[in-house]
């Protein structure tokens, strides 16, 4: 019976759908035990839960009241928005409310009264947690949508921001940027920033009204049009760099740059109909807890997740207290259908020990002592033994021992004339086999054993860590996934912070990835972005700006269909020379081959031409002729 349990509960993540659960009871010939699966909550509607803040201040309507028309009427201007009347108020929560069929609530900004100064507003969405969204974000506009805006994406609260997608009814004009769709992007595209011109032309109020950014769009890419191979949706996430953090976020950012103009130019004589309204945003996600979680719940203001596989956190980023016997890890897609739990394993005994041996003596100790500079936490000590002949007797040498997590007050005290020890010069890092204080002279301690820290607040980087004597400073030693500093806090130079990840994650620090023929050198600022040749552009430097092509770099067009035309019938190759007709030469076409002011061009110069070749063939002739004589 319990078999035939363990079977159903073994295939129960298949009947529910894909890493529901997160771990099953099971029965084996070694006894029952927990099986463990990679797992995520479930998506929901995640307006339930953002705070949304409006900028500028005073880009909402009503304060003081003002008047306003729309696109289908004008000159009746007969509508008001007042801030002091629930029935004419449009403050911002109205975009997220539960609206009443055929009755729309919205948010409204001010009129466009101070045209030509720009009317922008910024709408920011915060929730105070990672989260990764499954389905399209859909933004409703009532009385027509933005011709120009942009979607911005934090991964760090805020404090950084990135483009997600631009929108404008013509992108080279507003960002510099050919349009794409979403449906034209390939596999290793997928997460590219894009600029669409699909959803900002005038359409009329009544019609379309949605703005989207296309997540399943992305996803048909790998799990087909239907999303029915979510299979290879998920391991494409665990293979492609960049792939899952470009689905993850924890703040968007709506920037509206230009109203609706009715399909017309801005008439200044009604200013009163040019305005946003922004009934709804819908974001359907879920809550990023690392596939440690299959539930996430609302508590003290914020998402939670409610973690399993004996890890912690908001978002299940660390193992939780004597389950750290290794690095924390973020469970994996792969291999389907469970994935890889990568849950914390319990640990032994925190503190380390001391141990000396001397000529007929053995002794154990256990004593600590904190890091100078780091924060002290317990550490654990591999001891390895060492025999000389002892020259003290051993209770001056246990008055000397220096153990890994004593009370400063319990720190022995340093000779005030002990030369540095052999092997080490002055100013040098020491072995990382010694201990994080000054060693007086081996001969002054026979028969002592040197502790080798596994533990050395290195974030799990390392659990190496030595003493740089001239600067009383502990320090850590070969960091590990690709960081660097004193505890392994920094990432080397060609990576950068991931800032969805904790920073005891060996995964927190991202390579640069810079395109070689468009960036300056491999390294990136602290959210990824390259430093870019002269025409290179994106991320990672492996785009062009307009007026550039690629070729191993971003070149000058030689010619295009806007600035640099091709001349006299010329046609422009790939951006990159002009085909010219018989009679013209030169990069844009612009030269005759001949003289232009002949009456026959092309007659002139096939007329040169065949006098050259009469001459060249009498020259042929007579070298012959000289060559027999």
């Amino acid at each position: 019976m319990l078999s035939l349990v363990a079977v159903l509960l073994h295939c129960l993540p298949l009947a529910m759908g894909y890493y529901d659960i997160c771990k099953s009871w099971v029965t084996s010939d070694e006894g029952p035990s927990w099986e463990f699966y990679a797992c995520q909550p479930k998506p929901v509607a995640m307006k339930e839960y953002v705070l949304v803040k409006v900028e500028p201040a005073g880009i909402t309507c009503g304060e003081p009241p003002e008047r306003f028309c729309t696109h289908e009427n004008p000159y009746l201007c007969s509508d008001e928005c007042d801030a002091s009347n629930p029935d004419l108020a449009h403050p911002p929560k109205l975009m997220f409310d539960k609206e009443e069929e055929g009755l729309a609530t919205y948010w409204q900004s001010v009129t466009w009264s101070r045209f030509p100064e720009p009317l922008v507003a910024n709408i920011t969405l915060a929730w105070n947690k990672s989260i990764e969204l499954t389905d399209d974000i859909v933004m409703t506009f009532e009385y027509g949508r933005p011709t120009i805006m942009m979607l911005e994406k934090s991964l760090d609260y805020g404090r950084t921001w990135h483009p997600y997608q631009y929108y404008a009814d013509d992108c080279m004009e507003a960002f510099g940027m050919p349009a794409r769709r979403a449906k034209e992007l390939s596999a290793t595209s997928a997460h590219r920033v894009l600029c669409t011109e699909e959803y900002s032309h005038w359409l009329g109020s009544k019609k379309e009204k949605d703005v989207r950014f296309e997540v399943r769009e992305r996803f048909a890419i790998f799990a087909g049009p239907d999303l029915k191979r979510m299979e290879n949706l998920f391991t494409r996430m665990e293979s492609a760099k960049g792939l899952k953090e470009f689905f993850t976020l924890t703040d968007l950012r709506l920037r509206l740059l230009r109203p609706a103009l009715g399909g017309t130019y801005v008439q200044r004589d009604n200013l009163y109909k040019y305005f946003y309204a922004l009934s709804n945003i819908e974001v359907t996600a879920r809550c990023k807890c690392n596939l440690h979680a299959n539930a996430c719940t609302f508590r003290d203001g914020s998402l939670q997740c409610e973690c399993e596989h004996n890890t912690t956190g908001q978002d299940c980023g660390k193992c939780k207290k004597n389950f750290r016997t290794k690095s924390w890890r973020a469970a994996a897609y792969t291999p389907t259908p469970n994935g890889s739990p990568n849950a914390c394993a319990a640990t032994g005994s925190a503190f380390g020990k001391g141990v000396y041996e001397a000529e007929n003596t053995t002794s154990q100790t256990q004593k600590s002592v904190p890091f100078r500079g780091v924060q002290s936490t317990p550490v654990s000590a591999r001891v390895e033994t060492t025999r000389v002949q002892p020259q003290d007797p051993p209770e001056n040498i246990q008055a000397q021992l220096i153990c890994s997590n004593c009370p400063a007050k319990h720190a022995p005290e340093k000779p005030r004339h002990a030369a540095p020890p052999a092997g080490r010069k002055h100013g040098k890092t020491v072995s990382s086999k010694t201990s994080p204080a000054r060693d007086p002279e081996p001969a002054s301690l026979p028969g002592l054993l040197v502790e080798t820290f596994q533990d050395c607040e290195c974030y799990g980087h390392s659990n190496r860590c030595s003493y740089i004597d001239f600067l009383n400073v502990v320090t850590c030693v070969s960091c590990k996934h690709y960081t660097r500093g004193q505890h392994c806090q920094h990432c080397r130079l060609g990576f950068y912070r991931n800032q969805s990840a904790e920073l005891d994650d060996e995964n927190v620090c991202i390579e640069c990835n810079c395109n070689q023929k468009g960036s300056k050198h491999d390294r990136c600022n602290d959210t990824g972005y390259c430093d870019c040749l002269d025409g290179a552009t994106g991320p990672k430097c492996d785009d062009c700006l307009p007026g550039y092509y690629w070729r191993q770099g971003c070149l000058p067009n030689v010619c295009d269909d806007e600035f640099l035309i091709c001349q006299n019938g010329g046609t422009c190759h790939e951006n990159q020379r002009c085909l010219c007709p018989n009679a013209f030469k030169g990069i844009l076409c612009e030269q005759p081959k001949c003289d232009p002011h002949h009456k026959d061009c092309d007659g002139a110069c096939s007329t040169c031409l065949n006098l050259v070749a009469v001459v060249l063939g009498a020259l042929v002739g007579l070298l012959s002729h000289l060559r027999d004589f």
